[in-house]
């Protein structure tokens, strides 16, 4: 275990400390361009975690490289993606929380965007705030943009917004808890969903992120995605069994088209 505080400028109202979270296993192909990604932001009151699966490949020595600059690291076997999410959590002292992961890439301007956007919203005590990401290839060639405004009336349906383009304010985690690690793949559209149709949610209409798609968790394990997020819908949305099955119905046949159109 390292615990190694970075010391950033200190921190206010209108410039609160954000807690940037990475999770990785094996992923030494990648995470030098994350990692340089959210250190070379431009808002300077960042802390940055990492939390590694115990990686057999050369992860943990790119880690040691960065470590003067990151606040905490840590290295040990977990029980999956949330699971070390939650580890995280537990260390984190920003006011607002973002998670990256560990082949995305943070551009340069996001987090001054995203504290901007904060400062003049009008909506109170916020405790969500999404934005547009691009998603790329693995060699960064442009795929598409996606990210929407949250709405419930969608959300319920499909998760419209990009988490990784996404912070989430700390009282979000107070008021509805940490991740649940029974999840493998679809933990984060859960937890939002927690909230139903009281998230209190405001909308960037910036892109802030390239997520590269060619070798996610969720394309090498689609069918599990699609049995996760059912099981959210009717077991913390609340949907009706019948309805959500249509709906993973209809999912999977757009999945299939995009997969065909190679979008």
């Amino acid at each position: 275990m390292n615990d190694l505080k970075t010391q950033v400028q200190s921190s206010n109202e209108d410039t609160p400390l954000v807690s940037v979270i990475t999770a990785v296993f094996n992923g030494e192909k990648f995470l030098v361009d994350t990692i340089e990604s959210i250190l070379n932001q431009k808002y300077p009151h960042i802390e940055y975690i990492i939390i590694d699966g115990n990686s057999t490949d050369g992860t943990v020595e790119i880690i040691k490289n960065y470590q003067t600059r990151l606040a905490y690291w840590l290295s040990e076997k977990d029980n999956g993606l949330y699971d070390a999410w939650n580890k995280a959590l537990k260390i984190a002292k920003g006011e607002w929380i973002a998670f990256m992961g560990s082949d995305d890439i943070m551009n340069a301007d996001a987090m001054q965007l995203y504290i901007d956007y904060i400062n003049n919203n009008r909506i109170r005590d916020l405790e969500y705030v999404s934005s547009k990401i691009e998603l790329v290839t693995n060699d960064l060639k442009f795929k598409r943009i996606v990210g929407s405004a949250w709405d419930w009336k969608v959300f319920k349906v499909y998760m419209n917004t990009a988490h990784v383009g996404s912070l989430h304010h700390k009282s979000l985690f107070t008021k509805y808890g940490n991740f649940d690690d029974g999840y493998k793949i679809t933990g984060d559209y859960e937890l939002l969903l927690r909230a139903k149709k009281t998230l209190k949610a405001g909308f960037m209409d910036r892109v802030t992120v390239k997520m590269r798609t060619e070798d996610t968790l969720s394309m090498r394990n689609a069918s599990h995605t699609q049995r996760e997020t059912l099981r959210a819908k009717i077991e913390t949305a609340n949907r009706n069994r019948w309805v959500a099955l249509y709906e993973m119905a209809i999912a999977i046949l757009k999945a299939k088209l995009r997969r065909l159109l190679n979008l």
